[in-house]
């Protein structure tokens, strides 16, 4: 019974996707911001959860000005922040940007839960909720609470990455969750100069840990100033420069996404198990 209000404050949305990573630093809520924004350009209606309690970059990466609060209704509901035609809520419109989230890993999950349900998101074709960095408290919380439809994993090439990447897509296999593919962020350097291509965090990481799980990778990014100085702008790439080169990778990458979910079944609900 306890599972049922969060059901209910999710029932008008159609598919929950989570974009997980096993460590920071690869780019992961980048790729949920444009891959909100990718989907919306396809005319879906879509909002996004920063369910990064201890460290929120949703208002940022969205250009929301610092300082706006979400209405609430009947004292109980936010009405979420609307940025780029995409429904949003994130702790970072709840706490100023100096605040830090002093808290154990059940409070971090309480206020999840209360982001997810008590905001009136209306009819939504996609949920996009940016997962904290690895395996833990608000990630199982997650699992529990909300019917996930697949998850999209971000990594780098780099050999540490992956391993972290492999610990994310056991997670999601544990608890009975797709894993819908892998995103490669930073795959290669294009040289501004002389247009050379280095790829120095390695070369072919990702398309190995897809085919050792059996799924694929969505889409492989460059590394690129103009990817990381539009995100930090409140711009994303999607937004910034639609016919750009990074917004025809996240476009590809939310057409897979829409494909494998389209093919997916669904599922009444993950087991948790621990051994």
């Amino acid at each position: 019974m306890a599972d049922a209000p969060v059901q209910d404050g999710l029932k008008d949305v159609k598919h929950i996707i989570a974009v997980a990573s096993g460590k920071g630093g690869v780019g992961k809520s980048t790729t949920a911001v444009n891959l909100a924004l990718a989907l919306a350009a396809d005319g879906s209606r879509v909002g996004i959860v920063d369910a990064d309690i201890y460290g929120p970059s949703l208002p940022m990466m969205l250009g929301v000005a610092e300082g706006t609060r979400p209405d609430v209704v009947d004292e109980q509901y936010f009405v979420p922040v609307e940025a780029h035609g995409i429904k949003s809520m994130s702790m970072g419109y709840l706490v100023t940007e100096q605040t830090p989230m002093v808290w154990r890993g059940p409070m971090a999950s309480g206020a999840l839960l209360q982001i997810l349900t008590q905001t009136q998101w209306g009819e939504l074709d996609y949920m996009v909720v940016d997962m904290p960095p690895g395996t833990g408290d608000i990630q199982l919380t997650l699992a529990q609470k909300a019917q996930l439809a697949g998850a999209v994993i971000v990594t780098t090439p780099q050999d540490i990455a992956l391993l972290d990447a492999r610990k994310a897509i056991e997670m999601f296999n544990k608890v009975n969750i797709p894993v819908l593919g892998l995103v490669e962020n930073m795959a290669v350097h294009l040289c501004r100069q002389c247009g050379h291509e280095e790829h120095i965090f390695g070369e072919g990481g990702g398309q190995l840990v897809a085919s050792e799980y059996g799924t694929e990778v969505l889409g492989s990014l460059p590394l690129s100033l103009d990817i990381r100085e539009q995100t930090d702008a409140g711009t994303p790439s999607v937004i910034a420069d639609p016919e750009g080169v990074a917004a025809q990778y996240y476009q590809k990458i939310a057409t897979q996404v829409m494909t494998r979910l389209a093919a997916t079944p669904s599922t009444s609900g993950p087991e948790i198990i621990i051994e």
